[in-house]
């Protein structure tokens, strides 16, 4: 069963504010290339958890960024796709798996809490299962385009004296 994100960030507000936290509403990926520390979402998905260890912290901040997935991420990969040197089945699989995808336009497909301590930011993520499929298309749809680029006919070795490795 897939996470409902909207009405889990919802909840995840309303407790924060119960629960006498400030929420800071920040932006998705707000916090790339900061030094952070992942929550094990894996073995502990209550986000009560999460704030519980932020609580025993001091911590009154909890930073909130959420994801809406935006149709307009798949008809950039569906273009990309069409660059792709992959045989037609495989095309049209990632084509079909894609466009499911259509009816996520709009919705949260991705979430975070943070808080800072000790100038490294504890982060608790969630994401969707059919986002991660997503990323996961995307990852492998990239990779080929990569194999074409270095696969285009060119050697930029220096004459045959230097290999590539």
């Amino acid at each position: 069963m897939d996470l409902n994100l909207d009405v889990l960030k919802r909840e995840i507000v309303e407790y924060l504010e119960a629960g006498g936290f400030a929420v800071f509403h920040s932006s998705p990926g707000g916090l790339e290339g900061m030094p952070m520390v992942l929550w094990d979402v894996e073995h502990q998905p209550d986000y009560r958890t999460f704030l519980e260890v932020a609580r025993k912290t001091g911590t009154v901040l909890i930073v909130v960024a959420a994801r809406q997935f935006e149709s307009g991420e798949l008809d950039e990969l569906l273009e990309q796709l069409e660059s792709c040197d992959i045989s037609r089945e495989e095309q049209r699989d990632y084509e079909r798996r894609l466009k499911k995808m259509y009816d996520f336009d709009g919705v949260t497909c991705a979430l975070e809490l943070a808080f800072d301590l000790n100038s490294r930011f504890y982060v608790f993520e969630a994401q969707t299962d059919w986002y991660d499929e997503f990323v996961s298309i995307e990852d492998e749809i990239i990779s080929h385009l990569h194999e074409d680029d270095e696969d285009d006919g060119h050697d930029e070795s220096l004459g045959g004296f230097f290999s590539k490795n």
